[in-house]
C-alpha cells in the first residue's frame, strides 16, 4: 500500500523546556500528520544522548531518553510544580536545543518529581515487565553518577570486571538511586506509550531507529563484554567505522566496540532479539540502520586515529536475518542500506525483503547515471528527499554544482514558481516507491541552519527545532493534496 510520513525527532518539536518532550506538542504534531493525509511519523532512536549529543551513542540499547519526559505531565499528575520549572533557565533560543543546560538540570527536576512520587504498585509492574535490561541499566547509571561519570572501565577493578560481591554489595548500598533510575524509565515509558496509543488512534504509525552499534561506555557492553571483540583487559580489539566516502577523506572513526558475531550466532543472536523486542514496544516499523554491516562491516584496529586503515570482515549475513524474522515475524523493518554497497550487500538486502532506502540528494550529484533517480526504483523502497544525515534541500540547491542544479531542474520539471524544494518533493511523491518520506525542514524550506546531522563531525548536530507554529493548517492542506494527487492516502 502505498504512504507518505515525516521524519522530524521528537527533540525537535516546539515547548518551553528546552528540548521537545511527549507532551502537548507531540500530540499537536501528530494531529498534523493526520490533517496533511500521512500515515508515517518517522523519528530517530529514543535512546538516551550521548558523546556529541548524538541518540546514536547511547548508554543503553534498551533504555529511554529521560529529556523527552514531559514536565507539564508531571505537574499535572503533582510530582512537580510549576514553580519548580520557572526556576530553571531550559535555553536561550527556541530554536535549538541546549543539551549543556538538559544534561545540568533535567536529571534534578526529575529527582524532585521521584521525591513526591507515591505510586510503587505501578512502578514495580513496570520494573517486573523489564526485568531482562533494567536492573543492569540501573545499577550502571547509579555506579556512573557514584564515580563522577567516568567510564567504566575506569571503574574499580571488582566493578569493571562484575565480580559477584561487588556486584550485590552495590545493588544493597545504591538501592535508593536505582530505584531512581528505574522511576525515570517508568515515566519515559509510560508517556510514550500514550502518545503512540494516540497517534495509532489517529491512523499514524511510528517508525524508528535501531542504531546497529552500541558505545564502549554503555551498560550493554559492561553487562555482557564477553558479546563484544574484547581482549582479557576488556579492551576492544577492533572499533567500528566506516572508509573514506563523500563525507569524509579519511572515512568515520565511530569508535563503537565491534561485535562478536561468531558467539552471537552460538546463542541465536539471542541479545539482538531481545533488542528488536524491545523495539517493537516502542515502534510500529524499525529501521534498521547501517544495514551493510551485517554482510560486511568495516574493522578499524583499536588505537588508531582515523578509519582509513580499517578492513571489510564478514557480518552475520542471512543467519541473522532469518533468525530475526523466525522470532519476529510480524515486525516491518527498512534496511538502511545507504554508503558503500558491494553485489552482496544488494543480495543480503533482496534476500531478506526489506524495503531499502533512495534519497533524492544523492540522484544528481555526479555525471554518471545514479541508482536514485526515481525511474530506477521499484515498489519495495522508501524514498526520502534527504535524510537527518544530510543536508535540507534548500541547503543542496544553495551549494550544489551548477550542472548538478540544472541536471536536477531538468529531470525533476522544476520551475521557480512551484519552488525547487517542492518540486523535489512531489518527486518523491510520485515515485514508484510503497512510501515515501521528507524532513520537516523541507517541507517549511529551511537551509543549512536546520540542517540535523553532519556525519564526521561532533558539534551544532541534533540541535535544530521547530518554532511553534510552524504547523499550519494551509501547509496541512498543500502536504494533503500531494498524498491525494499520487494515491498515498
Amino acid at each position: 500500500m502505498r504512504g507518505s510520513g515525516i521524519l522530524m525527532h521528537i527533540t525537535s518539536l516546539p515547548g518551553p523546556y528546552g528540548v521537545g518532550t511527549f507532551g502537548k506538542y507531540a500530540y499537536a504534531f501528530v494531529d498534523f500528520l493526520q490533517k496533511a493525509g500521512q500515515r508515517y511519523w518517522q523519528i530517530l532512536p529514543l535512546n538516551p544522548t550521548g558523546y556529541g549529543d548524538s541518540p546514536y551513542q547511547s548508554c543503553s540499547a534498551f533504555a529511554g531518553n529521560p529529556y523527552l519526559i514531559d514536565l507539564e505531565d508531571l505537574v499535572r499528575e503533582g510530582l512537580l510544580k510549576e514553580e519548580d520549572l520557572a526556576a530553571v533557565c531550559w535555553a536561550e533560543r527556541e530554536d535549538r536545543v541546549d543539551f549543556c543546560r538538559l544534561y545540568e538540570n533535567r536529571l534534578n527536576i526529575l529527582r524532585l518529581a521521584w521525591s513526591r512520587f507515591d505510586r510503587a504498585e505501578e512502578m514495580e509492574a513496570f520494573c517486573r515487565e523489564n526485568s531482562d535490561w533494567l536492573p543492569d541499566f540501573a545499577l550502571f547509571m547509579a555506579l556512573k553518577a557514584q564515580n563522577g561519570g567516568k567510564s567504566w572501565q575506569q571503574w574499580p577493578e571488582d566493578l569493571k570486571r562484575r565480580q559477584p560481591d561487588a556486584i550485590w554489595q552495590a545493588r544493597h548500598q545504591l538501592q535508593e538511586q536505582i530505584r531512581f533510575y528505574s522511576f525515570v524509565q517508568y515515566l519515559f515509558q509510560k508517556q510514550w506509550s500514550a502518545l503512540r496509543k494516540y497517534a495509532n488512534e489517529k491512523g499514524i504509525l511510528i517508525i524508528g531507529d535501531v542504531p546497529i552499534y552500541v558505545p564502549m561506555d554503555s551498560a550493554d557492553v559492561w553487562s555482557s563484554p564477553e558479546l563484544f571483540q574484547m581482549d582479557e583487559n576488556l579492551q576492544p580489539t577492533a572499533v567500528a567505522g566506516c572508509p573514506p566516502d563523500a563525507f569524509s577523506d579519511d572515512g568515520q572513526l565511530w569508535g563503537n566496540p565491534l561485535y562478536d558475531w561468531g558467539k552471537m550466532k552460538k546463542n541465536g543472536f539471542l541479545w539482538w532479539l531481545r533488542r528488536l523486542k524491545a523495539a517493537q514496544k516502542l515502534y510500529d516499523v524499525v529501521r534498521l540502520d547501517h544495514f551493510r554491516g551485517f554482510e560486511a562491516y568495516w574493522s578499524v584496529p583499536y588505537g588508531e586515529e582515523t578509519a582509513k586503515n580499517g578492513k571489510w570482515v564478514k557480518g552475520p549475513g542471512m543467519a541473522f536475518i532469518n533468525a530475526l524474522k523466525a522470532a519476529l515475524p510480524q515486525l516491518p523493518i527498512i534496511a538502511e542500506d545507504l554508503g558503500f554497497l558491494t553485489q552482496e550487500v544488494l543480495q543480503l538486502r533482496d534476500e531478506s525483503g526489506y524495503p531499502g532506502m533512495k534519497v533524492l540528494e544523492f540522484a544528481f550529484e555526479s555525471g554518471e547515471p545514479s541508482a536514485y533517480l526515481p525511474h530506477k526504483y521499484i515498489r519495495n523502497t522508501v524514498c526520502y528527499t534527504g535524510t537527518h544525515d544530510n543536508m535540507t534541500m534548500r541547503q543542496w540547491f544553495e551549494t550544489a554544482t551548477e550542472e548538478a542544479v540544472r541536471y536536477a531542474t531538468e529531470y525533476m520539471h522544476l520551475t521557480q514558481q512551484e519552488g525547487l524544494v517542492w518540486g523535489t518533493i512531489r518527486t518523491a511523491f510520485e515515485s514508484v516507491s510503497d512510501l515515501c518520506i521528507i524532513q520537516m525542514q523541507d517541507y517549511l524550506n529551511l537551509g543549512g541552519e536546520a540542517r540535523m546531522n553532519f556525519p564526521g563531525t561532533t558539534q551544532n548536530n541534533w540541535v535544530w527545532r521547530m518554532i511553534d507554529g510552524s504547523c499550519t493548517d494551509a501547509l496541512a492542506q498543500k502536504i494533503c493534496k500531494l498524498a491525494q494527487l499520487y494515491e498515498r492516502i
